[in-house]
């Protein structure tokens, strides 16, 4: 399983917001637990039904999500 492959979306899960797996977790969820500083070992403590490349794939969604291309009108 690529990482990219462990984000779902489903509109009848969290509204169709990007989850883990199908599970009721949110890519938010987990960017807004590191932002606040929180560990990874911290997580997948509090969330036992997580592994690790989740979180890695939580991290590497968000990063494919601001990679766009920008056009500048002269």
């Amino acid at each position: 399983m690529t990482d990219l492959a462990r984000i779902t979306v489903d509109p009848e899960v969290c509204g169709g917001r990007p989850c883990i797996r199908g599970l009721r977790v949110r890519v938010k969820d987990i960017l807004d637990m590191l932002a606040g500083g929180a560990s990874r070992d911290e997580i997948l403590a509090d969330y036992p039904y997580l592994e690790d490349a989740d979180i890695t794939a939580a991290l590497n969604y968000a990063a494919a999500q601001t990679d766009h291309l920008i056009l500048r009108v002269a």
